[in-house]
């Protein structure tokens, strides 16, 4: 299964980019748990692949500092019974954590005034709903 991991339309990671690492899995699988290697490390170089520009690659180095070690992103996977399920989970989380990593920063919200209009709208609806209140009222002197 080696296959470029497609993150976004414009990025791809290729597979020779890629390594994986295989284990005994403490999750689920029974008897077969304890022979089958099915638990999948996937690592990759984010800091010396080629595939991202200098850009995207200082902002993802910026976003995933915290999960790097010497510059390489690893990702487990090991929630299946299957080696074949466990690889294409922990394909799919890479590039998702790739994906949120590079992509664009909000746009920064302009601070704005309300309307004239909106603002006169919200004080008579709040003078209407006094007045419902107030009608609700039984006159003490009665």
């Amino acid at each position: 299964m080696l296959e470029d991991i497609r993150v976004n339309d414009r990025l791809t990671i290729p597979a020779a980019e890629v390594a994986w690492r295989f284990s005994r899995s403490s999750g689920p699988g029974g008897q077969g748990v304890n022979t089958t290697d099915s638990r999948v490390e996937l690592s990759w170089d984010l800091t010396g692949s080629p595939t991202l520009p200098t850009a995207l690659k200082e902002r993802a180095v910026d976003r995933l500092g915290h999960r790097l070690v010497n510059g390489v992103l690893t990702v487990t996977a090991s929630e299946h019974r299957s080696q074949l399920r466990n690889r294409e989970a922990a394909a799919a989380r890479l590039a998702g954590l790739v994906a949120s990593a590079i992509a664009a920063p909000p746009r920064v919200r302009r601070a704005t005034r309300p309307s004239r209009g909106s603002v006169e709208r919200r004080i008579a609806e709040k003078k209407r709903r006094g007045e419902t209140k107030r009608n609700r009222r039984s006159d003490p002197g009665d």
